[in-house]
């Protein structure tokens, strides 16, 4: 059986596998919103560098944009509560990727399992 695939999803994956381009992590990180309902102030990978760095945490598995994706996932959705500070925030973004029962792909695969299932069309095309 042919599998069909979205227009540019080929093209994307052959670029970037599943992780996070710059594009996609931007669009992504635009559409977040903390718990009060408000955009957030995204991190660049700039300052999620210097984060991780200033808190003596390095990663085994850095791939693409996906630290970027997830320090802003976190602070969105976590910061102030189950995450109480930046070096909580750069061990989180630690214990994600490079969980060792996690997979490659796994943080990129849930964020468009999100998508899917909140009805959000990925314009992939528009992602490379």
């Amino acid at each position: 059986m042919e599998q069909i695939q979205p227009s540019g999803y080929a093209e994307y994956m052959s670029n970037y596998g599943e992780h996070f381009s710059k594009k996609m992590c931007q669009w992504a990180v635009s559409r977040m919103r903390n718990s009060d309902g408000k955009k957030i102030t995204p991190l660049t990978k700039e300052k999620v560098d210097e984060m991780l760095s200033k808190h003596g945490v390095s990663l085994d598995n850095d791939n693409g944009y996906d630290k970027v994706y997830v320090a802003n996932m976190c602070m969105a959705d976590f910061m102030g509560s189950s995450v109480p500070d930046e070096a909580h925030l750069a061990l989180y973004v630690k214990d994600l990727l490079d969980d060792p029962d996690g997979y490659d792909g796994l943080v990129f695969n849930r964020f468009i399992m999100d998508c899917l299932g909140m009805g959000v069309p990925v314009i992939w095309e528009d992602m490379i």
